[in-house]
């Protein structure tokens, strides 16, 4: 057998040296995320709004921990698709995200053309928090009661409207689930966004709306809206002398919202990991936690898996709530 002289050898190993040296030169090539760009956190709907309160309240704390400038971009419009649908077609590389509220699990059962699918166009990274429907009335309304009101609506039915952030909407799809549930007739009328929806039923262009309690418990503890219940089965802790529908004698009605911090589809999953624990550190900081309380909402961190399962339920129910009940929204 030959022997390789020491020259050969020696070749040999820078070879093999360069061999293993090459792929961790490629990675290093690979700017690790976030590093390259500032984060763009899409908000699909107007300033004001659920989803804007949490952008801007995670924002901040998410761009310390990652080290990186995080830019809030309201893009309105098309009940929230307008700008859920921007993300899903955006580069899939964690720069891009969107904070989606719990409509993308109903959309696709209304009727609306929906430009993409939430399962196939978008990874799941993690909840974000909770937060009840309120029934909110202009203060001139004559029923001041929710049990009043209910019978109210019963008597004179397509006499009220109610204002949403826009059709399609949780709040829109709560106002037609209660008018089905309770055999009547509610005029919708869509805003683009939630804080005009606020300001024109304080001054009485509409009379109710199925809001946040994130977007009406300031006007409610100023005494410019009335409460008049949770649209849900049980009390809520922020505001627990509210009864609720089903105490009023709607049955089976539950409404309310849950928000999300979703990728495009395809995004690398260290990324998505990355975006996840930061999600996570900055929903269990003390600063994070009391500003959300005190906005109404209730956090909800979880692993990307687990909102991944929640949205599938969330789709199977409202499917067979807006199916049960014949509802319709035409864009």
């Amino acid at each position: 057998m030959r022997v390789p002289t020491p020259f050969v050898r020696a070749g040999l190993l820078g070879a093999l040296a360069a061999s293993l040296i090459a792929p961790a030169a490629t990675a290093h090539a690979q700017p690790a995320f976030p590093t390259q760009k500032p984060i763009t956190l899409v908000v699909p709907f107007a300033a004001g709004g659920g989803n804007d309160l949490l952008a801007r309240a995670i924002g901040p704390k998410m761009s310390q921990i990652l080290g990186q400038t995080i830019l809030i971009d309201n893009k309105p419009g098309a009940g929230g698709n307008l700008g859920t649908d921007f993300v899903a077609h955006a580069p899939a590389d964690g720069y891009t995200v969107v904070i989606a509220s719990s409509q993308v699990t109903m959309n696709p059962f209304l009727g609306i053309k929906v430009p993409f699918r939430i399962e196939r166009d978008f990874e799941p990274v993690g909840l974000i928090a909770s937060v009840p429907i309120v029934l909110v009335a202009n203060n001139d309304q004559p029923y001041k009661t929710l049990k009043e009101f209910i019978d109210y609506s019963r008597a004179n039915p397509g006499k009220l409207s109610y204002s949403s952030p826009g059709n399609g909407t949780p709040q829109h799809l709560a106002g037609e689930v209660f008018a089905k549930l309770n055999k009547t007739e509610l005029l919708h009328v869509p805003y683009r966004g939630t804080a005009p929806s606020i300001t024109d039923l304080i001054g009485g262009q509409v009379q109710i709306s199925f809001a946040t309690y994130a977007s009406a418990a300031q006007h409610v503890q100023a005494g410019k809206l009335r409460a008049l219940g949770i649209a849900g089965q049980k009390r809520s802790a922020l505001m627990p002398d509210l009864p609720t529908f089903a105490e009023a004698g709607v049955k089976g009605y539950e409404a309310g919202l849950w928000y999300s911090l979703l990728a495009p589809a395809k995004t690398p999953r260290p990324v998505v990991d990355k975006l996840n624990a930061a999600l996570v550190a900055a929903l269990k900081s003390p600063e994070v936690a009391e500003q959300l309380t005190k906005q109404g909402f209730e956090s909800q961190a979880s692993t990307p898996e687990e909102l991944k399962a929640y949205i599938a339920r969330e789709m199977a129910r409202w499917e067979k709530v807006i199916n049960d009940n014949g509802i319709k929204v035409a864009l």
